[in-house]
């Protein structure tokens, strides 16, 4: 399937000082450009060069140069990159193409120390190289926000299954209250039926009565405000007794969280160091291979035509022609075997270097998941300290009206108390009956206020009930869509998983189509889980498996192991797997350049259809080529010959 491209500009880049190169400059179409050359031609230097426009940190300056810069014009804009070099490293400023360049140095950047490319061969795990670009950590995080945002909405639906049997029993007390008022009221009536004839023998003492009133009304008033005062303190203490329990659980959470060992800023300073030393490495790696294939050359050819320097160390090789070799540093006569053995003892250092760089790979992946737990350990003791403080302010102040409440109900009991021995003394047998009346009257008079106050509250609690319940729909639609978020992103990472294994074996096949492999008959991945050794623990975990099948002479299908490819199948498998990355998280989108180096170990034949291959999926495919794999390509391909 070939992905849809939009037209690109042409595009120049200007370089001076970057590896091996002085100065130059090389403009280009969109498409295909080959840079043919021998070895040790600036081929690889000006493709880093490119990548540092681009915005990768895999770029190292000329070793006598102190400073250094890159421009890439493509279109009407233009991107640059400088270097200077300092006492304690080198300064990298500019503004690139791209900020982040991960991505692009995993799956479009495919030199020969390239990672994802390697994969194959290094036995990597290549779940892990696909996945890298995807912040599971924060994806995680979103999953877990909207996990709380869920147990959130299922609770208030509980409340709302809880409000509806609430419902039931207020519309219940509605209806008795209604019946008691109207009783009360009944009791009302007839006693002050009573009160109007008695009061017509005691006109006499009106004024007494009078004063038994005001001592009665006062008596009600403050029962009310007392009653009203010990509710308010209830109140107040059930939200005090709350604050304390949820301040002691966050203590708790507190003391729990474990203090980082190391901080955030010195990680990242090491990451940094960490970085240049990978990139420095790689250079090496590179520049030794440069010098394997030159001293390579001279053994199979004529002998060189320019001499060749050992990277920064300044080593130099011998160059041979036929059964001798004129040593061209000193003009001795050397014995290739000679030659031969120090070209063995380059590739094991070239080895060794490799592996170290893959060793800082693994010290900078673990640096940085050191990283972000110390970050997110950060946050949340913040969090926890911030609602602390917000909880300390809040039991101070619910501290504070506890304490009021309490004094004001004391001063209300001390009140009525007095009241009550006032209107005792008002009290005589000649006007017991009278006096009783109107304490009757008084209480019921009380009694049908809190009546009427009650009714009023369940009326009010009957309204927040419905209208509460009225937003059933609402709260269920929305946990909807939550569940629906948290499925989409718990399947997010296994979707990319799946369109990586898909994406692989639709190229690998489409590909081995194309290069006609004596007896392979395919190469896939599937995804798969296993049982691995954590400590003490068993766990599940999830790889990515690649799988061969060849046939043999009279046509048995058998599957094969991948230590069993030969170094041009591996190459071609690690490639796919770094397109298959290319595509899947759409790199494209972000930088329209793929770079291809060192594909000497695949004959001219397989490398011309594999970059007719992968001139389908990118604007820009730039390739480093020998002049005889050059030759074997669409004579339509652009061609740089001289950097």
């Amino acid at each position: 399937m070939q992905r849809q491209q939009a037209a690109a500009p042409d595009a120049a880049v200007h370089a001076r000082n970057i590896g091996g190169i002085r100065e130059t400059e090389v403009a280009f179409e969109p498409g295909v450009t080959i840079f043919v050359g021998r070895n040790a031609t600036n081929r690889t230097s000006f493709l880093k060069a490119v990548m540092a426009a681009l915005g990768s940190e895999n770029v190292a300056m000329k070793g006598d140069a102190d400073e250094a810069e890159v421009t890439l014009e493509a279109g009407e804009e233009t991107y640059t990159r400088t270097f200077s070099r300092r006492a304690e490293g080198v300064d990298r400023g500019g503004d690139p193409y791209l900020d982040e360049p991960g991505v692009a140095d995993l799956f479009a950047f495919l030199l020969e120390s390239n990672e994802a490319r390697r994969a194959v061969a290094t036995s990597a795990d290549l779940r892990e190289l696909i996945m890298r670009p995807v912040d599971t950590a924060e994806i995680q995080a979103e999953i877990d926000r909207l996990q709380d945002q869920r147990d959130s909405l299922e609770a208030e639906l509980d409340a709302i299954d809880d409000r509806k049997g609430e419902l039931r029993d207020l519309e219940s007390r509605r209806e008795t209250l209604r019946a008691e008022i109207e009783s009360t009221k009944a009791d009302l009536e007839e006693t002050e039926a009573a009160l109007d004839a008695a009061d017509a023998d005691l006109e006499t003492r009106r004024e007494e009565q009078s004063e038994l009133e005001d001592r009665l009304e006062t008596l009600r008033e403050k029962r009310s405000a007392l009653d009203d005062v010990r509710y308010e303190l209830e109140t107040e203490q059930e939200s005090l007794d709350e604050l304390r329990k949820e301040r002691r659980e966050r203590e708790t959470a507190l003391e729990e969280l474990d203090e980082p060992d190391a901080d955030a800023d010195e990680i990242e300073g090491r990451l940094r160091e960490l970085r240049e030393r990978k990139g420095e490495l790689e250079t090496q790696v590179d520049e030794l291979q440069s010098v394997i294939r030159f001293n390579e050359g001279m053994l199979d050819d004529d002998g060189p035509t320019s001499p060749v320097t050992v990277g920064d160390d300044g080593a130099v090789t011998d160059q041979l022609v036929d059964d001798a070799v004129t040593c061209w540093t000193c003009g001795t006569a050397v014995d290739p075997e000679q030659i031969e053995s120090t070209v063995d003892q380059l590739r094991d250092r070239s080895q060794s270097k490799v592996g170290e760089v893959d060793r800082l790979e693994r010290e900078i992946e673990e640096l940085r998941t050191e990283k972000r737990e110390i970050e997110q350990a950060r946050q949340e003791r913040e969090r926890i300290e911030s609602r602390l403080d917000e909880l300390a302010d809040e039991i101070e102040r619910t501290e504070a009206a506890v304490e009021d409440h309490r004094d004001r109900r004391e001063e209300l009991t001390e009140e009525i108390e007095r009241v009550e021995a006032d209107v005792e003394e008002l009290e005589d047998e000649e006007h017991e009956e009278m006096l009783d009346l109107h304490k009757q009257a008084n209480e019921l008079e009380y009694e049908l206020g809190r009546l009427e106050g009650d009714l009023e509250d369940v009326e009010d609690e009957i309204a927040e009930a419905e209208a509460h319940i009225a937003e059933e729909s609402e709260v269920a639609a929305e946990l909807d869509d939550v569940n629906d978020q948290i499925e989409q992103l718990r399947t997010r990472i296994e979707r990319i998983e799946r369109d990586a294994v898909e994406a692989f074996n639709e190229h690998m096949d489409a590909i081995l189509d194309r290069l006609d492999y004596d007896n392979l008959d395919r190469i896939w991945v599937d995804a798969v889980e296993r049982e691995v050794r954590k400590g003490r623990r068993k766990e599940t975990e999830r790889a990515l498996e690649l799988h061969v099948v060849r046939t043999t002479d009279s046509g048995a299908a058998y599957e094969d192991t991948v230590e069993h490819l030969s170094e041009s199948e591996r190459e071609v498998t690690g490639l796919v797997f770094a397109l298959a990355g290319y595509l899947v998280h759409e790199v494209y989108e972000t930088v329209p350049f793929m770079i291809l180096d060192s594909l000497e170990a695949i004959d001219s034949e397989r490398i011309a259809a594999l970059v007719d291959y992968f001139a389908e999926y990118s604007p820009y495919v730039l390739v480093a080529l020998l002049p005889e794999d050059a030759a074997a390509l669409d004579d339509e391909y652009e061609r740089v010959t001289e950097i």
